[in-house]
């Protein structure tokens, strides 16, 4: 990388926090710090959930899936979208009604002060083990594009994004999220793809040398396909850091816009990547770690100035999804744990402060965790077997179905994540099979120990 790619960078960044600086002067009580006083427009909330969404693993994940198996990675991100638009058209209503922040605020209106707190925790450990990952991955790309060791990469880059984020929190991430909405379109669609098909001589050139299993958009298996939209299509319709931004909306309507916008986005969003990471198959067969296919093809075909425009387009995609789940899981652990059961009669000004400080400390902590634990993948694919195992149903159920009990939620959670935990030992974190059996009790429990609680109290 050339002086002008650095240059790039430094303008990117400095931007960034001149933002979270305004942000303070923006967010002055705590309704405008979590949801940012519920005021956003169509435009500026599609920007905001696409970049939230689209994190190191969309980008990176994709275009390596794309390099390994051809056209059937393009359902990994679409499985995320399509999660998105249903929960925008089919949920949205009925939660919006409650004026709820967070999932276990929910979970505390349907189901009472038990549920709640487990749902805080789950949620909570599952968006901060999000975050963490994020941060690794933006330190890698840092590390990468300026040589510095991986600490101080992770370092470097972290503190960025947390600064503007403890500062402005979602106001902040709103400004933030459109801007690099519009850097990541503009780097992936106008400047990677066209110059990754112009690099193997067009898209027929590139059709003609792809082995026949790479142009097949079933190659993975229907099984395979199911499995990506019980994981993440389930998992994303309860992720705290989606629904956060969802109720930033000023309007339902625009609510509801925005998800169908998101979910055609990200089948856009996924086909490029995808062709991107073909493209790199062709030019170059032999790269050992494919992890690295985004940033070694940007490396080799891209001219100086570009180069820079790109890899901000990267950060930018990794920066929204570690603000968002940082902020995610600060307001989590403030709005439900700590203001319901430890700082009782707060007033607002006090617990805006309060949510900036457990920022702060979370931060820290994801930091912390990003320079020491390497097997973080493993924690959160944990982490995400017992969000969607035991978080999906009680939510679904509980708005569509008024008998369900709050005693058979509390031990429908507790069951479905004991189950989590025996699959998980027995088959391995990432076995699908176990997020299937856990939904399954879970619905089990709820459904029949409700049953059986009303026909005793009548």
């Amino acid at each position: 990388m050339k002086t002008i790619d650095f240059i790039v960078f430094i303008i990117y960044f400095a931007a960034l926090i001149s933002v979270g600086i305004i942000g303070v002067l923006k967010a002055k009580s705590s309704e405008k710090y979590m949801v940012a006083d519920r005021n956003l427009g169509l435009w500026m909330l599609f920007g905001c959930l696409t970049a939230v969404f689209l994190g190191g693993s969309s980008t990176i994940g994709t275009s390596q899936l794309g390099y390994e198996i051809g056209l059937s990675g393009f359902w990994f991100v679409f499985s995320l979208g399509v999660g998105i638009t249903i929960f925008g058209l089919f949920l949205l209503d009925r939660i919006m009604d409650l004026q709820v922040i967070t999932i276990s605020e929910l979970l505390y209106r349907l189901f009472g002060h038990r549920v709640r707190v487990m749902g805080a925790v789950v949620t909570a450990m599952y968006t901060l083990m999000i975050c963490v990952t994020q941060v690794i991955a933006m330190g890698a790309v840092v590390s990468q594009i300026f040589h510095w060791p991986m600490m101080t990469a992770i370092l470097v880059g972290g503190s960025i994004v947390f600064v503007y984020t403890i500062l402005g929190g979602m106001w902040t991430l709103s400004i933030t999220d459109v801007i690099q909405f519009l850097v990541m379109t503009i780097g992936v669609f106008c400047i990677m793809l066209p110059m990754s098909l112009h690099s193997v001589g067009g898209l027929t050139t590139l059709i003609e040398q792809l082995p026949a299993s790479h142009l097949s958009f079933f190659n993975i298996g229907v099984g395979e396909i199911v499995n990506y939209f019980v994981t993440y299509t389930l998992g994303v319709m309860v992720g705290q850091d989606i629904w956060q931004r969802f109720f930033t909306g000023k309007t339902k309507r625009v609510s509801k816009a925005s998800g169908v916008l998101v979910g055609l986005y990200s089948a856009l969003y996924s086909i490029v990547m995808v062709i991107v990471g073909m493209c790199a198959y062709v030019l170059f067969p032999n790269i050992q770690n494919t992890q690295n296919v985004f940033a070694h093809m940007a490396f080799e075909i891209l001219p100086n100035g570009l180069l820079g425009i790109v890899f901000a387009a990267l950060i930018a995609a990794i920066m929204s999804t570690a603000s968002g789940t940082l902020l995610a899981s600060a307001t989590i652990i403030s709005n439900d744990l700590l203001k319901p059961y430890v700082f009782k009669n707060m007033e607002d000004h006090q617990f805006l402060g309060l949510t900036r400080l457990t920022t702060c400390i979370l931060a820290v902590i994801a930091i912390v965790i990003s320079i020491w634990v390497k097997e973080v993948l493993v924690a959160i694919d944990i982490a995400y077997a017992i969000l969607t195992g035991g978080i999906f149903m009680p939510v679904v159920l509980g708005l569509f179905m008024k008998r369900i009990t709050p005693q058979a939620a509390f031990y429908a959670i507790i069951a479905s994540v004991i189950v989590i935990f025996i699959g998980i030992a027995i088959t391995g974190p990432q076995s699908t099979a176990t997020i299937f059996y856990a939904i399954l009790v879970n619905a089990i429990i709820l459904i029949i120990m409700s049953q059986f609680q009303r026909k005793k109290e009548a």
